[in-house]
């Protein structure tokens, strides 16, 4: 382990040395943050040799604030100089609390604020477009397009979280009140809303699509693996995978339920034909959803409701969606915008 004394004759690069073998070992510090430490510390040693300092005595105040703001001046994101700053202010901590440093000097340097993207939200008539298309995929009857279709309006219909609709069950749907009733976090049960739309394509799934998802299971049990002598290790893997899942959603492989990477591949091979940056995965149906509902009018805190947030302000982000939208429209279509 590196040692060091208790003088400020120490160079840049070997405190740093220590303080990382330090993060490892005592701390237990992630590899992730070890390197991260590694990157910040070494562009602040190469900074400080361009100004003539190398020793520890030499970090003060001013130096790393011109660190920073040369930083800034690339263009890095703001992300990237708070990362900076928390890697200083511990490193200077560190060097404070082993008497290398009479005091912490990043202890007074502000981490600047981050702004947080709004999420990507679909225009209705690319929500339109992207049903359109799985509507029509599905009328050839394929289980596999029947389900497709059922899995993307249910995700926009009720703005489920794709963990609630994988392990939705067959019986989470009510068919009389056109709800659904699912999981959401901490274990948390809620009933959601869907639209005629997603219960007709629900009910096409369940009627033509589910059971011939499932009949691969038994296609998978009657395999010559698994026809195996009576009590052997296959034989007795055909008879589980026999068993059918209560999960409304089969995936494509020996009718195993539908995992949420099937479901992210799914909806990003329907965004990626749709303009427009940013997350292409089923939380963006999910957003869409909710800033579709607040801007037909629905109340704040049934939206709230309906998306299973524990807070209000998780659902507030929705609102600045909203108001981003009408700003955009109004300066586009205002004559005198």
């Amino acid at each position: 382990m590196t040692r060091i004394g208790d003088n400020r004759d120490m160079r840049i690069t070997d405190a740093a040395t220590a303080f990382l073998e330090a993060a490892r070992l005592e701390f237990g510090y992630s590899d992730h943050t070890i390197r991260s430490y590694r990157r910040d510390l070494l562009g602040l040693s190469d900074f400080a040799t361009e100004q003539g300092v190398t020793e520890v005595e030499g970090i003060d105040l001013e130096l790393l604030r011109s660190w920073l703001w040369e930083r800034q001046q690339q263009g890095l994101a703001a992300s990237t100089i708070a990362r900076n700053v928390a890697t200083v202010k511990s490193f200077g901590s560190w060097l404070e609390a082993r008497s290398v440093l009479p005091g912490n000097p990043a202890s007074r340097l502000r981490t600047p604020r981050v702004p947080k993207p709004l999420p990507r939200v679909l225009s209705q008539e690319q929500m339109s477009r992207v049903l359109e298309r799985a509507a029509a995929r599905a009328a050839d009857g394929a289980p596999e397009h029947l389900r497709d279709h059922a899995v993307l309006e249910l995700l926009y219909s009720s703005a489920l979280r794709v963990s609630e609709l994988t392990s939705l069950p067959v019986s989470g749907f009510n068919r009389r009140d056109l709800t659904v009733r699912v999981t959401g976090k901490g274990d948390k049960e809620r009933v959601v809303p869907l639209g005629a739309p997603a219960a007709r394509a629900l009910e096409r799934y369940l009627m033509g699509g589910r059971e011939a998802l499932l009949a691969r299971r038994e296609d998978a049990a009657a395999s010559p693996a698994a026809g195996q002598a009576a009590g052997s290790a296959p034989n007795r893997r055909a008879r589980r995978v026999a068993v059918q899942p209560s999960e409304l959603f089969i995936g494509n492989r020996n009718g195993t339920p539908l995992n949420a990477s099937s479901v992210y591949r799914l909806v990003s091979r329907e965004l990626e034909q749709e303009p427009g940056g940013g997350p292409s995965g089923p939380h963006t149906l999910r957003h869409t959803a909710a800033t579709h509902l607040l801007d037909g009018g629905a109340d704040l805190r049934v939206v709230q409701e309906m998306l299973g947030h524990s807070s209000l302000s998780s659902t507030q982000v929705y609102t600045h969606v909203s108001m981003e939208r009408l700003a955009a429209t109004y300066r586009q279509a205002h004559p005198r915008a």
